[in-house]
């Protein structure tokens, strides 16, 4: 886990770039200085998102930033956690709403925030908030919003090149005399891209397990941890965050990577595209580590 792995996905998901570019270019011709365009507007994208992505997530959440006087537990956990793990102190949010979760954001340590949900608040007892927050914390550490950026905006790329296919031949038919080529350009644009965001969320679900890790190592309180996770997910499978809280996002969704538990949809067959790990692995994953530093 780790460096290694995020490599690997990172080299799998810039292969699948490389390799519909080329198809495109080998059954068009020079569509190259349209992926070029695509690549700008996507890169112009994931950058302001990268640069803005805590005031972003602080507006489409609805959180509030707050002082000390306004929740002083919660504040000095965030103080006492980011203090271990030798970082400046993060902005400290509360989103308002009862259903127990948290997410950290911000491009880099200096520009960070952590939110909690009122409920969590709640729900968990210190050690229970300690590891959620160190999980939180650890995404910092890890630059996990870097590492996210990079990853959309070459699938996004994907994305665009198999929209534009799409587009072209839907408006445009396909030439009779490469009716062979049209079809194949075709089941690209519809499957590359989809192979595109599992490799996205792959890496999504490594920064998760990554950040639990995190998390282990710096607090040492495992079973806290798995506590609370087992906790947010009992409440999330019965009581998701509702669109209404999200009601100024076009896609709340797209923010379930954010959250130390994907509790914006409860349905089984979007556990197929989650952004997190399953319980049961992430489980598996913090005793591993347990394990290895013997606590």
């Amino acid at each position: 886990m780790g460096i290694a792995k995020i490599s690997l996905l990172f080299s799998v998901l810039s292969l699948i770039l490389v390799g519909f570019g080329a198809l495109v270019g080998y059954f068009l011709g020079n569509v190259f200085l349209w992926i070029s365009i695509f690549f700008v507007i996507a890169l112009a994208m994931n950058i302001f998102s990268y640069f803005k992505s805590d005031s972003i997530a602080i507006k489409m959440t609805r959180s509030k930033i707050i002082e000390r006087s306004e929740n002083p537990r919660f504040y000095d956990i965030v103080e006492k956690v980011s203090q271990q793990a030798n970082i400046p102190m993060p902005r400290v949010g509360i989103m308002p709403t009862d259903t127990p979760n948290a997410f950290a954001t911000g491009k880099d340590e200096n520009h960070s925030v952590v939110v909690a949900t009122s409920g969590i608040l709640k729900m968990l007892n210190d050690d229970e908030l300690d590891a959620v927050i160190g999980h939180e914390i650890s995404h910092i550490t890890h630059k996990d919003i870097l590492i996210s950026s990079i990853a959309a905006t070459i699938a996004t790329l994907i994305s665009y090149i198999g929209n534009m296919i799409l587009f072209s031949e839907f408006f445009g038919g396909m030439d009779e005399r490469n009716n062979g080529s049209g079809i194949i350009l075709l089941i690209a644009a519809i499957l590359i891209p989809i192979g595109a965001m599992f490799v996205q969320l792959g890496i999504s679900r490594d920064r998760e397990a990554y950040a639990d890790e995190g998390s282990v190592r710096l607090l040492r309180k495992p079973d806290a941890l798995i506590s609370s996770l087992k906790k947010i997910s009992n409440i999330s499978t019965r009581k998701p965050i509702l669109n209404r809280n999200l009601r100024n996002s076009p896609q709340p969704g797209a923010y379930s990577s954010l959250f130390i538990v994907n509790n914006f949809s409860t349905h089984s067959l979007t556990n197929l595209f989650s952004t997190h790990p399953s319980l049961e692995k992430r489980i598996e994953n913090i005793n591993r580590v347990r394990n290895e530093l013997g606590i």
